[in-house]
């Protein structure tokens, strides 16, 4: 019999925190061991689960240290933000938990410290868990590495209202993924802004468009223009349940795992 892996929530009461909750509820031999979120949200004392109707035993709690310390888990998959993931590093490096990270806009700073945290604790880090996105991501690194001349890469994404970050992360990844397969780097090549007298366009930059609107969960579409021709290859997400089932996919990776830093790459076999 399989023993049940035990996973911590942070950010639970949030839109993608009771995804995650109800995923972890719904997996096989995966146990919800402790929901956090901040002390200013009204969830605090209340079971994780009272969105569903479902009775956990598991209450959200705002103390991250004393919760973790008692309730021992296996792993933390925090897809909150840049703050908040740092917050909770010194503490599973304390305790030991392993940590899946979905968290996006961290700072060079931060990340930099995700890495240093990574010689003494397993992580997977993924701007995006989607499986989905991931065969994009493999499809992307093909696609530029036969269209790296004469055609012009933009990329546009789209996301909810409420999102803070642009562009998003996974719209960075994926222009990483092409930068690298043109041998530049990102920041040397990217083009996030346009606005009145441009002049044309600068060939072998990568272009970013970003939507912020309504209650997009989030679209990806990466346009290789040549001349006569074009090549889109598209991601759109319906619902954040591929997320947390990507993230309950790396829980599983990271089992056998001491320490590193690990990506959805890694996860899924495809390096």
């Amino acid at each position: 019999m399989i023993t049940p892996i035990k996973i911590a929530i942070a950010g639970a009461s949030g839109k993608m925190g009771r995804v995650l909750v109800d995923t972890v509820l719904n997996a096989d031999n995966v146990e919800l061991a402790a929901a956090l979120d901040v002390l200013q949200s009204p969830m605090i004392g209340i079971d994780a689960g009272q969105f569903m109707g479902v009775a956990t035993g598991v209450k959200i709690a705002y103390d991250a240290l004393e919760t973790l310390e008692q309730t021992k888990p296996d792993y933390l998959i925090d897809f909150t933000r840049p703050e908040g993931t740092m917050s909770f590093i010194p503490i599973c490096q304390e305790l030991g938990i392993k940590m899946i990270i979905g968290t996006t806009g961290l700072s060079p700073e931060q990340y930099k410290t995700l890495k240093q945290a990574s010689k003494s604790l397993a992580i997977v880090f993924a701007p995006n868990m989607s499986v989905g996105v991931n065969a994009a991501f493999k499809l992307l690194q093909l696609a530029a590495n036969i269209l790296n001349q004469g055609y012009d890469v933009e990329i546009i994404e789209a996301h909810h209202r409420h999102k803070v970050d642009a562009p998003s992360g996974t719209a960075l990844r994926m222009g990483e993924i092409i930068a690298n397969e043109f041998n530049k780097e990102l920041e040397d090549i990217a083009t996030y802004s346009r606005e009145g007298h441009t002049g044309p366009r600068k060939a072998g930059n990568i272009g970013f468009a970003t939507v912020r609107g309504g209650d997009i969960v989030g679209d990806h579409t990466v346009l290789f223009a040549g001349t006569g021709e074009r090549i889109e290859i598209s991601h759109k997400s319906s619902s954040r349940q591929s997320y947390a089932q990507g993230a309950i996919r790396a829980a599983w990776f990271l089992a056998d795992k001491k320490s590193g830093m690990f990506d959805m790459q890694d996860v899924l076999g495809l390096k």
